[in-house]
Order: structure tokens, then C-alpha cells, then sequence
């Protein structure tokens, strides 16, 4: 499943692990995704939000 916020479209960045013997190796950073039942249209509506979202209040939770 991709890591991708279906509000504002928030995927994965990505950076290097450096080791003490500066050893560099690629990595990701994800999102911090939560799944949560939100109001769509009038419906409710599963969605994998990124907690950016859910703090600013683009999502309105259900009930």
C-alpha cells in the first residue's frame, strides 16, 4: 500500500543513514499515516491521513 496522505498527496522523503565509520546507506522517511473514518460528502469514509491533516482540521471525523 503506497505511504501517501489522501488529503494533501504527503509521501515518503527520503535521506542516508551515516555509521560512526561513515558507512552511507540510503533510506526513507515516511509519513506519519493514521487511518481514520472521516465525513465525505455526507458519508463516512476510510482514509489513511497523514497527522499534519488531522491536527490542522482538513479532516472532519465521524461521530
Amino acid at each position: 500500500m503506497a505511504q501517501r496522505c489522501e488529503i494533501c498527496g504527503k509521501g515518503p522523503s527520503f535521506g542516508r543513514n551515516v555509521s560512526h565509520a561513515h558507512n552511507v546507506t540510503p533510506r526513507r522517511f515516511n509519513p506519519n499515516l493514521q487511518t481514520v473514518r472521516a465525513v465525505v460528502n455526507g458519508g463516512n469514509k476510510r482514509l489513511r491521513v497523514c497527522t499534519r491533516c488531522l491536527r490542522s482540521g482538513k479532516v472532519v471525523k465521524a461521530a
